[in-house]
């Protein structure tokens, strides 16, 4: 290699960082952070209105330094990797589970015929999709369970014309504003009402207004990248980016006639979302139950097909081996978390930004909430998580500065949800579609931007309204 091609490599390397660079980079300044942000702690105590261990907002108290040293922050990755073990599994797992389902031909049929029906209908189409998508995060909280769903928009919307940032979008950017523009969802809203004492699912009626807004501003900015990448295919954010993945690895296959055989199989894919709607819902399912979900109908799936026993096993690998890039990112992710709790500094970063709003009237100071709540979703990722170690400490502080307790929910759920697009734990959703997080940072932040002064206007008015019961 020359000198100037390594020269051109290491500049393209610093523009187009791996995910994985972008990670460990991230866990080096979280281990520095340990260095300079003083150890505290909060008592933690158990809530009896939502049964989690949650923080006591006037037991912050310094610490002796736990400042986490090189070989402490390297242990952090296993670490990491190993309580991510059971999202780590459900991607392996379900990932094998749909490459057995694809690899018949069905879900490609079903996309064909679709497309085909819908011709000069793309708009349409769109718009159903992604509101499908919205109402499952707003409803029902849908985040790792969007996963399968993520390389079927992308072949449908590269069979309409559009790149795969379109058919990320339909799918997983749709449910994280339906998250952040949530009117039932538990894990975010349903946590924080009870850490505030608040009646369950109450204030529905302006949060249903506020999910009103987050979607007419999403499909706005999504139909209108779309519409862009059907005109003109060099507008797209992705032309001319060298994939980790081939192309055709999300083209649709020519698998002719929509068969019986493909339609029994469809039907059991089918079968298999209907139970996965229906334990989350009933039963609370999450990704343990979810992966046996997808493993035993990803096996009957395969059979229904005239598969053998090896060949189910083979497209299962397939499956599996494709996403190991981004499964154990998951892991690395977790590393920050860890190096910031070993640290003892999470609570310390807590306080800290409570603190300056204490001096702020109330419909500033509600929006400062949101604000706080938006960058400790950083540190935090986990909705319920984050509720458990901020809202003991929102509460009294909204009732010291006159924010309604509903309004105090509201900021932190807007807060919890729009930089969830934003921030790199989020990186292995982008891997599903092969999209580089610094091209998918530049493209979303516009989104983000007016999503969250669509928020900030949300939040003040619901202090002023009085947004309620109290």
């Amino acid at each position: 290699m020359t000198e100037k091609s390594k020269k051109s490599s290491f500049v393209e390397g610093l523009k187009n960082p791996n995910s994985y660079v972008i990670i460990l980079t991230l866990i080096i300044v979280c281990m520095v952070l340990t260095w300079i942000v003083p150890s505290g702690s909060y008592e933690r105590v158990q809530d009896p209105a939502s049964g989690k261990t949650v923080v006591d907002p006037a037991s912050f108290h310094y610490v002796e330094d736990k400042s986490v040293n090189l070989f402490d922050m390297l242990k952090a990755i296993p670490k990491g990797i190993s309580t991510s073990g059971g999202i780590i599994a459900f991607i392996f797992i379900i990932s094998g589970a749909v490459e057995v389902i694809r690899s018949t031909g069905a879900l490609d049929a079903a996309i064909i015929y679709l497309v085909q029906k819908m011709k000069g209908k793309d708009t349409v189409l769109l718009v159903f999709v992604t509101f499908l998508f919205t109402m499952l995060g707003a409803v029902f909280g849908f985040a790792e369970e969007t996963i399968p769903f993520i390389p079927l928009g992308i072949s449908m919307c590269l069979a309409l014309g559009y790149d795969r940032m379109v058919g990320f979008h339909v799918v997983r950017t749709a449910a994280w504003i339906g998250f952040a523009g949530a009117f039932l969802n538990p894990f975010s809203i349903g946590v924080a009402q009870s850490i505030a004492e608040l009646p369950l699912f109450s204030g529905l009626g302006f949060r249903i207004f506020c999910y009103i807004v987050f979607f007419i501003i999403g499909m706005w900015f999504i139909l209108s990248y779309a519409k862009k990448i059907k005109k003109d295919p060099t507008k797209s954010v992705l032309y001319g980016y060298q994939g980790q993945r081939d192309e055709s690895d999300f083209q649709l296959m020519d698998v002719g006639e929509f068969s019986t055989r493909h339609k029994l199989v469809l039907l059991t894919f089918l079968l298999c979302l209907g139970f996965l709607v229906f334990g989350a819902i009933k039963y609370g399912w999450y990704t343990t139950e979810l992966s046996a979900l997808f493993l035993g109908f990803g096996v009957l799936a395969g059979f229904i097909a005239g598969y053998t026993p090896n060949q189910v096993a083979r497209e299962f690998t397939k499956g599996m081996r494709g996403v190991t890039y981004g499964a154990l990112i998951v892991g690395f992710a977790r590393a920050i978390v860890i190096i910031l709790e070993e640290g003892m500094v999470l609570d310390t970063i807590v306080y800290g930004f409570s603190q300056p709003l204490l001096g702020l009237g109330a419909s500033v100071a509600a929006i400062g909430m949101f604000i706080v709540q938006s960058f400790l979703n950083f540190f935090i990722g986990s909705s319920s998580g984050l509720a458990a170690a901020t809202m003991p400490i929102m509460i009294p502080l909204a009732d010291v500065l006159d924010v309604t307790r509903q309004t105090a929910v509201l900021a932190f759920q807007f807060g919890d949800g729009i930089t969830n697009m934003l921030w790199p734990a989020m990186i292995y959703y982008l891997v599903f579609a092969d999209i580089p997080y610094n091209i998918w940072f530049k493209h979303i932040l516009k989104l983000n931007i007016i999503l969250s002064l669509a928020a900030i206007a949300l939040v003040a008015a619901a202090q002023i309204i009085s947004y309620g019961p109290f």
